[in-house]
């Protein structure tokens, strides 16, 4: 992790539910409709000048969370504190500090203004003084889109993919933000396309000492990129250290799942994590993640004596290793140097390769910076 010192984003116990929909009927009947608990129980920081990657599958919950850390979402429990202060005192003054890069850049634009009008529509919602045209121009440079002026006139559809979503990230520039929070920035780019984008966070990160929490499904996009991992299910993080710790040497049975489906070199025969994610209207006893694990289906659990602990107690995030919090029953008995050794037996974690320094493979994406 590059950064120290206070965090400039605080995320404590938060809460985010929706409701469900019943008939007319049910709801004559007294019956409720059921709550789905897309965030449930989240605690994490964002350090000044750190990029923090948000991991995990389509579903469990990453995306409300970046929602809510944006104010697009009211939380039924727990605070977003930025620079040690609600963000619900003052959300506008919020806004303009900290910006969001959305999914699909041709969804973020409206076809029907240019890319000047598209980049100086912040500045006027906020007010910002000062001459205009420069801080487009300004915006538009720093998101590599030079000259600038070449493209005040273009629409989005008179560009690329790459060059859409340059203009959103330019958008978010503009107002000089101090932090910016990217979902699946880079998930509908080609490869190509994807190394300039990624390249472009970095050089925020280093240049402008932009904090960036960054949504994504795609671990090797986290190794490129952040400084540290968070991995997400159902809700929960699961496991949260530095980059190279979390996807290097995994504590969680479901980061080694998720690890073993990033593209490498030598084919494509290794295990896949079976199932679908549980509902989360019915969020299941003890670790959610238990009726997908592979250790509680292979019998290593039962072996060590924790099978019944997964299945029943609901074990919140424990510090394994300086700085690296998992939540897994296993892991923590490995830790404790008791009989098991965690997920390491199953190949997703501190195998005997490793210790002797010769690390697992390390996670490859379609991008190298």
């Amino acid at each position: 992790m590059r950064a120290s010192g206070e965090p400039v984003l605080e995320v404590d116990d938060l809460h985010v539910v929706f409701q469900g929909r019943i008939g007319l009927g049910a709801g004559i009947l007294g019956k409720k409709a059921a709550e789905a608990r897309a965030v449930d129980g989240v605690s994490l920081h964002l350090q000044k000048g750190e990029i923090l990657a948000l991991a995990g599958e389509s579903g469990c919950g990453k995306t409300t969370l970046a929602r809510t850390i944006m104010g697009l979402e009211r939380p039924q429990r727990g605070t977003v504190r930025y620079q040690g202060r609600s963000i619900w005192e003052n959300l506008r003054a919020y806004r303009r500090r900290v910006q969001m890069v959305f999914q699909d850049p041709t969804g973020a634009l409206n076809p029907r203004q240019t890319v000047y009008e598209s980049v100086a529509e912040g500045l006027r919602i906020h007010r910002v003084g000062g001459d205009e045209k420069e801080q487009v121009a300004r915006a538009l440079a720093n998101a590599g889109m030079r000259p600038p002026e070449r493209f005040f006139l273009n629409y989005p559809h008179e560009l690329s993919g790459g060059q859409r979503q340059r203009v959103v990230i330019a958008g978010a520039l503009a107002l000089e933000p101090e932090m910016i929070v990217a979902d699946e920035p880079v998930s509908n780019l080609d490869a190509s396309v994807r190394g300039e984008i990624l390249r472009l966070l970095l050089k925020l990160r280093d240049e402008l000492k932009i904090s960036i929490l960054i949504v994504t499904h795609d671990l090797g996009l986290a190794w490129t990129v952040a400084d540290r991992v968070a991995v997400m299910y159902l809700g929960r993080i699961v496991e949260i250290g530095p980059a190279e710790e979390v996807l290097a040497r995994p504590l969680h049975p479901y980061t080694k799942a998720l690890l073993d489906v990033v593209p490498e070199p030598g084919g494509i025969d290794r295990p896949i994590l079976a199932g679908e994610p549980p509902d989360p209207t019915r969020v299941p006893p003890g670790c959610r993640f238990h009726p997908r694990c592979p250790e509680v289906a292979s019998g290593r659990a039962r072996t060590a004596g924790v099978e019944e602990r997964c299945r029943a107690q609901d074990l919140g995030l424990v510090e394994l290793r300086p700085g690296h919090f998992a939540a897994c029953h296993l892991a923590a008995l490995g830790a404790r140097g008791d009989r098991a050794t965690g997920p390491a037996e199953a190949g997703g974690g501190v195998t005997e390769r490793s210790q002797t320094g010769d690390g697992p493979a390390r996670p490859t994406t379609a991008v190298e910076t």
